[in-house]
């Protein structure tokens, strides 16, 4: 477009862009809707921009056709400049629209595919009022309700409606309504349904909307969370469907974990085996943090250490990512070695510590720059067993004087 002056008062006062659908908010400021929607409900502000008087209803925005119109015409003028007309715009979805739409579907189930395919193609549009009109007008709890009542032949209804799930998101307090719903609006129960699927696209639709809601639950519904929850997430982490999914699933141990009787339900389905797995195979900081923040968790029960130790490379995978990924995962692994020893150190896990190099990693520990804490945690291990480790041929000879003294 070649330079041409634009009008001031064609200029939205957020983005001061050229208005494409101007309308007029309660306070008399007229703004560009994509602007003013963006700023109202993704940016959580309830204040006009430019008075800073409250707006009480986000929703109350009033066409201004007679500046659209100029708009339009003044564009129509400059076309020889290289300016484009802008379009009408669409009348913005109705939240009436889609209750009637809804209740159609509820009305004639085997119109339901119909009515998903519809709600994905509205929540594609990425707006966030369009969001919010969906979600408001029960959305969430009628594609929830589908995924609970489909059955295992169900397929294309379960991926089209985990897709409109994961399109809308939801806000806080709508996820938060869906979790304490016990009907089939119940959304952990449909996300734990849709793991059960082969599509690996919506199994990760499904882990990533999961760690949204337990992000949102309260202390007594992370305690109460099923044991096939746990079985599916670490089914995720074991078909390695995505990276995306794996984070999320790997986040959703983090945050599961330290409730209740969780860690165990992680270890009966298979957690340690299927983590420390990842663990040998991953090279990225981030998932190797996670890994071992989960299994720290998961060593702090009887059952999960079992599981550790039953694992050829549990010992030598945990000593090894020592100083090697980050401050973090040092301490995390000191941590999960430091379990071991406290609680599960027979004469064979003492003697395999030595033979896959974990008490020479220890050693190394202490006379390297890491954290106080991870250095005091390291000792304290030495110190404990040092009796049948001190004097072992396994230690460097170089290492040997950074092994602690019992006085030290």
């Amino acid at each position: 477009m070649e330079e041409v002056d634009i009008p001031s008062h064609f200029l939205c006062p957020i983005s001061l862009e050229i208005m494409r659908d101007p309308v007029t908010v309660s306070t008399g400021i007229t703004y560009d809707r994509e602007s003013i929607e963006r700023w109202l409900f993704s940016g959580k502000n309830n204040a006009c921009p430019v008075t800073k008087q409250p707006l009480f209803d986000g929703t109350d925005l009033t066409p201004n056709h007679t500046l659209r119109r100029i708009i339009q015409a003044w564009c129509t003028l400059n076309a020889s400049h290289g300016v484009e007309r802008i379009p009408t715009p669409k009348a913005p979805l109705d939240k009436s629209q889609i209750v009637k739409l809804i209740e159609q579907a509820k009305k004639l189930p085997n119109t339901n595919l119909h009515c998903l395919r519809r709600l994905r193609s509205i929540a594609i549009t990425q707006s966030e009022r369009t969001k919010s009109c969906l979600e408001a007008a029960g959305a969430l709890e009628y594609v929830a309700s589908i995924i609970n009542k489909a059955s295992s032949d169900d397929q294309s209804i379960i991926e089209v409606a985990v897709e409109v799930l994961f399109l809308l998101k939801g806000s806080e307090a709508g996820l938060k309504d869906l979790i304490s719903n016990d009907g089939d609006n119940n959304i952990m129960e449909s996300l734990v349904k849709a793991l059960k699927f082969k599509n690996f696209q919506s199994r990760a639709h499904a882990i990533i909307l999961l760690k949204s809601v337990f992000e949102v639950a309260d202390p007594i519904q992370l305690m109460s969370v099923k044991a096939e929850c746990f079985h599916e997430i670490v089914r995720v982490l074991d078909d390695r469907i995505s990276q995306q999914a794996s984070k999320a699933a790997l986040k959703l141990l983090v945050e599961l974990c330290p409730w209740g009787r969780n860690r165990i339900k992680a270890v009966e389905g298979g957690a340690v085996s299927v983590l420390i797995e990842a663990l040998l195979e991953t090279h990225e900081k981030r998932a190797s943090e996670l890994i071992l923040i989960v299994l720290d968790q998961l060593c702090g029960c009887a059952e999960g250490r079992a599981e550790l130790l039953k694992h050829g490379a549990g010992l030598a995978i945990v000593s090894k990512k020592i100083l090697r990924v980050s401050h973090v995962a040092s301490d995390r692994a000191v941590r999960i070695l430091s379990s071991i020893c406290r609680f599960s150190a027979t004469c064979g896990v003492l003697q395999e510590m030595l033979q896959v190099g974990v008490v020479a990693k220890l050693c190394l520990v202490l006379q390297v720059d890491c954290r106080f804490k991870t250095k005091e945690k390291a000792r304290e291990v030495l110190k404990l067993h040092s009796r049948v480790w001190k004097n072992s041929s396994c230690i460097p000879c170089h290492l040997l004087p950074f092994y602690p003294s019992s006085s030290s």
